[in-house]
């Protein structure tokens, strides 16, 4: 079932016009969610909140690697968005490629443009398409310490390359995953 509600940009084009027609609220947001937390899903939650389908933009890993650097990201592009749209929150999510969502959000149009808090409203690409469309941009407030970086560095600081955790996954990658 959430396989279903991953699609193309060309089929979210095709979708945001019968979505216009019926007078349905689109809600637009993106980003990488490379390690799903709670600050995702609360902010999934609340963009939902401000219309009638949420819309979810999922970077490619290219474009991941682009942002956040050769070690990112942990999961793969297909996987987080299976994930995402396995969420009761999300309707629909895509996967696309360019650094930033000017193209998808320019194709689209959303009434309402979410982004954390951490985007001041001024820098938030797609703002003026959304902005001259007669739509809203906002920011959500983010979670205090619910980041992928923070989880990453935790699961560093406790299974780091001198525990036993460590030594087991190298040794596995290294001969196989049989003992």
């Amino acid at each position: 079932m959430s396989n279903q509600k991953i699609k193309t940009l060309d089929e979210l084009v095709k979708l945001r016009s019968r979505m216009r027609e019926s007078g349905k609220k689109l809600v637009f947001t993106n980003g990488c969610f490379d390690i799903l937390h709670v600050g995702h899903v609360r902010y999934l939650n609340s963009a939902r909140s401000a219309g009638d389908l949420l819309v979810v933009g999922i970077n490619s890993d290219r474009s991941v690697r682009e942002i956040k650097g050769e070690s990112r990201p942990i999961v793969s592009e297909q996987e987080r968005a299976e994930v995402l749209a396995a969420l009761a929150c999300v309707d629909f999510v895509f996967i696309f490629d360019d650094p930033t969502p000017q193209r998808v959000i320019d194709a689209i149009v959303p009434d309402v443009l979410v982004k954390g808090a951490d985007w001041d409203i001024a820098n938030i690409v797609g703002r003026e398409t959304v902005e001259k469309a007669g739509g809203t941009v906002s920011n959500i407030p983010l979670v205090e310490g619910a980041s992928t970086t923070d989880i990453i560095n935790k699961v560093l600081q406790h299974f780091g390359k001198n525990s036993s955790f460590a030594g087991a996954q190298i040794f596995k990658k290294n001969h196989g995953s049989k003992q």
